[in-house]
């Protein structure tokens, strides 16, 4: 969910832009540092989780693939750095769903299948919530949750958690009956999708009974419709579940697709759920997407920052890097930035005023504040958990900035990522950082050290309350800060925005084709969205979308979906 840090230090600002000694590198500097091949049959602009799954399925298919990245490492958002032995994540660090294989899966998982790659994960159960009422161990699963909310919100709560869970988990059956694998952006998505998954679909609408049925038309629709449905207005529950949409997709639950909701109600909330923490954090994902890129025969070339994407006679025919080196595409561009950046790439006499129009009119969320800590795990209790979930107050709403803070500890999981006897923390405040604070700032002006430490002053409270006697921010051996500005720099993304603010409902995802002819899009300003499964999805869709039905078709016979 978050992204990558920046200091004053030129040397700790090459530790944050880069991962050069830690446990997440797979790339070889001979294959990803050498000049690139000038053509291939589909360029792929930047190498996030949706781009490097494009990438990755193209060459398993047997394109020919080559992805272009701006930094020394791959993983976009999502990539690891080290520093002090310390092997920090940039992004994302709550998962569910990497090992599951099958129809319903992961797309992330069916992902992975497809490349014949495996991701050892730890497996956990709760994360630590501190909220107004109080703080508790939050399980996941069927049960559990029942008893935390008897004693913080009392039985009207339990009574209508229940009545929520009764109604939207028939409602995954449905949610979850089209694999995101089988979709593609052409009348092709009949077969391998429609067509092949319709038995499944209709057995899953008449399990549903015609109520069941009549919801499920709501999938699409705010997930706030099915709450305002089932007349749930318990504060305490319309709180958590706007947290949990929140986490989920930077949205509150009026603006959150309810198929996504209702997928992560089937993955967190059903019998023998869990989640899941990659051994190697999340470099190990990204690193498994190289390794299933590379071993098809597709290419990445690391330090390769394109300048701008080469139009001619109304086609998107290849692009031309910031070092003078123009790159071939013969079949297509598939551009893994956000939907602003991609549209700074195209010159812009090609590119029609409504497409323009639309993207500088999409509003976006807000960005980020991360702080990254390494210290010593003497006399830190022994049963501190991975993820701490922090609210200061459900009256401002979890969007608001100040608000609510997010901590990982993956060294509690994963003792690999950090020095023997050492833990690694991140926390952040997800989505909610105003850019506008920190717009012209001189990153090397006292006025922005300043803001740095005014503006993270609430992570650091959150991480004394997390972590708890013993702590101490003195005796931290790493302290990193990290402000919009980061994102912006280091990630290229406007503004430093988290994604496009779409509510459900009134406005949607774009979709993956553009105007210009051979230009496609992927990632998370694309449908489905903003996420990890969401942006996994589109890069497969992408993919799909390039290739024969009969190639798709094979594909999924391969892996059995």
């Amino acid at each position: 969910m978050s992204m990558n840090m920046m200091m004053a230090s030129p040397n700790l600002m090459r530790c944050y832009g880069s991962y050069r000694n830690g446990v997440g590198v797979s790339v070889s500097d001979s294959k990803s540092n050498s000049k690139p091949k000038g053509e291939a049959d589909v360029v792929v602009i930047g190498s996030g989780i949706g781009g490097l799954c494009c990438a990755s399925l193209l060459a398993r298919y047997e394109q020919d693939v080559l992805v272009v990245e701006s930094h020394d490492q791959p993983g976009g958002a999502a990539h690891s750095f080290n520093i002090k032995g310390y092997n920090f994540d940039s992004g994302p660090s709550l998962f569910s769903g990497l090992q599951s294989r099958g129809p319903q899966a992961n797309p992330l998982a069916q992902v992975l299948d497809a490349l014949g790659e495996s991701l050892p994960c730890a497996t956990y159960d709760s994360w630590m919530v501190y909220i107004p009422e109080g703080e508790f161990l939050s399980r996941i699963g069927p049960t559990d949750f029942f008893k935390d909310l008897h004693q913080y919100a009392g039985p009207n709560a339990v009574y209508e958690w229940q009545k929520l869970l009764d109604a939207v988990l028939p409602l995954s059956t449905a949610a979850m009956a089209l694999p995101p694998l089988s979709i593609r952006g052409d009348l092709g998505v009949v077969s391998t999708a429609a067509a092949r998954y319709a038995p499944s679909l209709l057995k899953s609408f008449l399990q549903m009974g015609p109520r069941g049925a009549l919801g499920a038309t709501k999938l699409l629709r705010p997930f706030s419709e099915i709450l305002d449905d089932l007349q749930l207005k318990d504060p305490f529950i319309r709180n958590w579940i706007d947290l949990l949409s929140f986490l989920l997709a930077g949205v509150k639950a009026n603006a959150v697709l309810s198929a996504e909701m209702v997928y992560m109600f089937a993955e967190w909330y059903k019998p023998g759920c869990c989640l899941e923490y990659p051994l190697d954090g999340s470099a190990a994902i990204v690193n498994a997407l190289v390794r299933g890129l590379e071993k098809f025969g597709g290419r990445i070339s690391l330090q390769s920052h394109v300048e701008k994407i080469v139009v001619e006679n109304d086609r998107a025919i290849g692009v031309k890097l910031r070092s003078g080196q123009f790159i071939r595409a013969k079949k297509a561009i598939v551009s893994n930035a956000s939907m602003w950046d991609t549209l700074k790439l195209l010159p812009k006499e090609v590119v029609p005023k409504s497409y323009s129009d639309r993207i500088s009119t999409t509003p976006q969320c807000d960005s980020f504040m991360h702080l990254h800590l390494g210290f010593d795990a003497k006399g830190i209790r022994s049963d501190l958990g991975i993820h701490h979930i922090v609210v200061n107050e459900w009256e401002r709403g979890v969007d608001a900035d100040q608000n609510v803070v997010l901590i990982s500890i993956p060294s509690v999981l994963s003792p690999n990522l950090a020095p023997p006897g050492k833990h690694l923390l991140h926390a952040y405040m997800p989505g909610t950082e105003p850019f506008e604070l920190w717009e012209g700032l001189d990153r090397r002006s006292a006025e922005y050290r300043n803001l740095k430490a005014e503006r993270s002053e609430v992570m650091w409270r959150a991480v004394e309350r997390a972590v708890g006697q013993g702590f101490s921010r003195d005796k931290c051996e790493v302290k990193l800060v990290g402000s919009p500005l980061t994102h912006e720099r280091f990630l290229r993304r406007n503004r430093g925005t988290y994604g496009p603010a779409v509510e459900a409902g009134r406005d949607s995802f774009p979709g993956h084709s553009t105007p210009i002819p051979q230009l496609y899009c992927c990632g998370d300003s694309t449908f489905p969205g903003i996420g990890v499964p969401a942006v996994a999805a589109s890069g497969a869709i992408v993919a799909n979308s390039l290739v024969s039905v009969s190639q798709h078709s094979q594909l999924l016979d391969a892996i059995g979906i």
